[in-house]
C-alpha cells in the first residue's frame, strides 16, 4: 500500500513562496503514480488544486491556482513538489497529496478527492502578515 508524506508547510507572508513536497514513505515509491494535491481551508470543502500524471508527466491545475502553482516530479528522489508563488491569505489551508489506485493509477483521474485512494496526512500552510 502506498504511503504518502507531505512536508514544507509553514507560515509565510502574503506575496511569498513555499515549496511543498510529497514523498513515498519507507519502501513506497511514487514512480508512475499520478499524484494530486488538494487543500482544505477552515470551514470549507476540500479543493483539488493540481495533479501530475505518472505516465507522461502531464500537469493539471484548478483555475483558481493557474499561474501561481507549479507541480513537478523527480522520480529519482521519489518526490512530487508543489511550488506556490505569490501566496495569498486565501491560500491558507491544510495541503494534502494523494494518489489513485487501480489499473489506471498513472493517470490523473481529475481533481476530486474521492478519486484518490492513497492520501497523506497533510501539511499546514498559513499565509499571514
Amino acid at each position: 500500500q502506498l504511503q504518502l508524506v507531505e512536508s514544507g508547510g509553514g507560515l509565510v507572508q502574503p506575496g511569498g513562496s513555499l515549496r511543498l513536497s510529497c514523498s513515498g514513505s519507507g519502501k513506497n515509491t511514487l514512480d508512475y503514480y499520478a499524484i494530486g494535491w488538494f487543500r482544505q481551508a477552515p470551514g470549507k470543502e476540500r479543493e483539488g488544486v493540481s495533479c501530475i500524471s505518472g505516465s507522461d508527466g502531464n500537469t493539471y491545475y484548478a483555475d483558481s491556482v493557474k499561474g501561481r502553482f507549479t507541480i513537478s516530479r523527480d522520480n529519482a528522489k521519489n518526490t512530487v513538489t508543489l511550488q506556490i508563488d505569490s501566496l495569498k491569505t486565501e491560500d491558507t489551508a491544510v495541503y494534502y497529496c494523494a494518489a489513485p489506485s487501480g489499473q489506471t493509477y498513472y493517470y490523473c483521474p481529475g481533481l476530486t478527492w474521492d478519486q484518490y485512494s492513497y492520501r497523506g496526512q497533510g501539511t499546514q500552510v498559513t499565509v499571514s502578515s
